[in-house]
């Protein structure tokens, strides 16, 4: 039996996740070791664990890291909390194969000890570009630590394979949102009611922001100007998704609950798990923010996204999708541009570009593959040919 752990933070990154998980419980020649962090141990962000639980997972490890601050002083010393829960974790148990996925802090100091135990790493996500977030950084970082890669798209194997990955570790297997969206049965609208009060006597927009790490003290002032852009517009009904646990995000929680409490045609949410989030998307008439969920899955449902500012920069995108300024005024362009009925019917004939076909059981098949003729941990640097692009 090779045993692949797989580490999960974030309630999203867990729904992405969670169609691999079931592959390996299914695989008899595997066994799955389960360890989870961040976010999903927090009351503040919906203590998502729970989730994990219901689904039926076996949790093997957790690890706290106190996410009680969301400034950058109090985000290092979470990571170094979760450094030293994961020491003692590989120190107790040895792991044949560890599966990251993403692009965020909590993944690197998984990545750090992975790569000081001799443990191989499997990245999802590698070769993508997020250029107003640190996120970015994390991403790039993990790819060179990793020894077997999976991305969304063609494009994003290519930068992989520039940054000095052997290509035939690097494979294009789609996006796990998009793969996970053609097999879900979709709550109705009054199961979606009932679970969240969720009014469908107006079109519904659904609402994400984080904050844009790279822009140091420019979260609030950015979402603040969101808030007036929709505050204008109440012939539509809000659904709010809470920040992530990043620098400032909890100040935009703040803001998002001050507005809720004032309005009658918004809720807001810390999670609304995966089977929730995706329904909503089915009947939403658009989505706002900046969130990868605006590029990557609500595409396949064929409705409008407003991308605000540069926290998405430099992702494949749709054409669906419509990015603006983080001004007040750019905002509401976009926004009025994108509840059009003329750009509403040409989202209908878009194509996603992250569509992949069997993405779970391709990245599983091919982890398999690769432990089978595992012999080290030795990675050899790829000189990319004048030749190739």
């Amino acid at each position: 039996m090779k045993k692949i752990a797989v580490l999960t933070g974030t309630r999203a990154e867990y729904g992405l996740l969670k169609p691999v998980l079931r592959q390996i419980e299914a695989d008899g020649g595997l066994a799955l070791r389960l360890i989870v962090t961040g976010a999903h141990l927090e009351g503040q962000f919906g203590e998502t664990v729970r989730e994990i639980e219901q689904d039926g997972f076996p949790i093997h490890y957790k690890v706290h890291m106190n996410l009680t601050s969301d400034k950058t002083e109090g985000i290092l010393h979470s990571m170094a909390l979760e450094l030293n829960g994961l020491a003692e974790i590989f120190a107790k148990e040895t792991f044949d194969l560890l599966i990251l996925l993403g692009d965020r802090y909590e993944l690197m100091m998984a990545a750090a000890c992975a790569v000081m135990n001799r443990v191989p790493i499997a990245h999802i996500h590698g070769g993508e570009l997020t250029q107003g977030a640190v996120d970015d950084c994390f991403r790039h970082s993990v790819t060179k630590m990793a020894a077997i890669h999976f991305t969304s798209t063609e494009r994003y194997r290519r930068r992989v394979i520039q940054m000095g990955e052997q290509p035939g570790r690097v494979f294009s297997v789609g996006a796990l949102g998009v793969s996970n969206i053609r097999k879900m049965q979709f709550l109705s609208q009054a199961a979606l009611t009932e679970r969240f009060g969720i009014s469908w006597e107006r079109p519904v927009i659904l609402v994400t922001y984080h904050p844009v790490t790279l822009e140091g003290g420019t979260a609030v002032e950015q979402a603040e100007r969101l808030l007036s852009v929709l505050s204008a517009h109440s012939e539509y009904h809000y659904v709010f998704t809470y920040a992530n646990a990043d620098m400032d995000g909890q100040a935009i929680n703040r803001k998002i609950d001050r507005f809720v409490s004032e309005r009658g045609n918004c809720r807001a949410f810390a999670s609304m798990g995966q089977a929730g989030y995706l329904s909503m998307l089915h009947y939403a008439a658009a989505v706002v923010g900046n969130s990868s969920s605006g590029i990557i899955e609500a595409p396949s449902f064929h409705i409008p996204t407003v991308n605000i500012g540069n926290r998405q920069k430099g992702r494949v995108r749709a054409e669906s999708v419509i990015d603006c300024g983080t001004g007040q005024e750019e905002i509401e362009r976009a926004f009025c541009l994108a509840l059009s009925d003329a750009f509403r019917e040409t989202c209908r004939s878009v194509s996603n570009p992250y569509e992949g076909k069997g993405t779970a059981e391709e990245i599983v098949r091919r982890c398999k593959e690769y432990l089978s003729g595992f012999e080290n941990t030795e990675k050899v640097f790829y000189d990319l040919k004048e030749e190739i692009e």
